[in-house]
C-alpha cells in the first residue's frame, strides 16, 4: 500500500471515530442536563389559544348578551364602568365613535378595534385584572358578546359562538391597512447613509459680553434682579 493510501485510510479511521465520539458525547450531554421534557399535547393546546380573525381557532362554547351582562356587572364594571364608559383611570370600552381623527381619539371597542378575535383574545389573555383566564369559553363568550352589544355592534338578542363568529362586522375594521412606508416613504431612503463624519464640526461664533448673568446673592443685596 502506498504511503498516499495509507494516510487517507488513516484520515479517514480518525474521521469516523471523532464523528462516533461527537454523537456519543452529544448523548451524553443531554442525558447529564436532568432537566425538561418532550411536550404533551394537553401543554400544547394551553398555549396554542390565538384565534384568527374569521373565527378559526375559536374554542367550543356561546355566550349570550344577557349572560354576558352578568358576567361583566360582577368581574368587569368595577373597573370600566357600567356602560364601558370607564370607572376612575381605567380604560373605555365603549363609544368614541368618530373620535380617531381628532385631537382627543377615544379608542375603545366600538371605535378602534379593527376585528372580533381582538376583543376576544384580549379578554381572553388578560381579564379580569388580576385574575387572567378565569373565564370559562362560555363566560368569555357572553362577556365579549355583551360589550360588543355596548357599542351598539349587536343587538340585546345576540348569542356568540364559533359559528356566529362571522356575524359580527367591527366598525374600525377598514381603519387599518398593511405597512405601506416601502412606498410612501421610499422617497426618504438613502441607499448609501452617513456613517460618519456626517455634520460640519462645531465652531464657536460669539462670546457672551458678560460672563455674570446669573443674579446671585450679592446682586440681590445689590439691588439686582432676579
Amino acid at each position: 500500500m502506498s504511503k498516499l493510501a495509507s494516510f487517507a485510510l488513516a484520515a479517514a479511521l480518525m474521521l469516523a471515530l471523532a464523528s462516533q465520539a461527537l454523537a456519543q458525547d452529544k448523548k451524553q450531554t443531554v442525558r447529564n442536563y436532568g432537566i425538561g421534557h418532550t411536550t404533551t399535547a394537553a401543554e400544547i393546546a394551553g398555549w396554542d389559544i390565538d384565534v384568527r380573525p374569521d373565527g378559526q381557532g375559536a374554542p367550543p362554547g356561546h355566550g349570550s348578551v344577557k349572560d354576558g351582562e352578568k358576567v361583566y356587572m360582577e368581574k368587569c364594571a368595577g373597573c370600566h364602568g357600567e356602560f364601558g364608559e370607564s370607572a376612575g383611570r381605567w380604560p373605555a370600552l365603549a363609544q368614541g365613535k368618530g373620535t380617531l381623527a381628532s385631537n382627543d381619539p377615544v379608542k375603545t371597542v366600538g371605535s378602534y378595534f379593527p376585528y372580533l378575535s381582538s376583543v376576544f383574545d384580549y379578554i381572553r389573555r388578560a381579564m379580569p385584572f388580576g385574575d387572567a383566564e378565569s373565564l370559562s369559553n362560555d363566560e368569555l363568550y357572553a362577556v365579549t358578546a355583551y360589550v360588543l352589544n355596548l357599542n351598539d355592534i349587536v343587538d340585546d338578542k345576540f348569542v356568540l359562538s364559533k359559528e356566529t363568529w362571522t356575524k359580527v362586522k367591527m366598525p374600525n375594521q377598514g381603519g387599518f391597512f398593511d405597512d405601506d412606508r416601502e412606498k410612501a416613504e421610499k422617497a426618504f431612503w438613502n441607499a448609501k447613509p452617513c456613517m460618519k463624519d456626517c455634520r460640519d464640526p462645531v465652531k464657536i461664533t460669539g462670546h457672551a459680553l458678560a460672563v455674570d448673568v446669573t443674579p446671585d446673592d450679592k446682586a440681590k443685596k445689590r439691588g439686582g434682579v432676579e
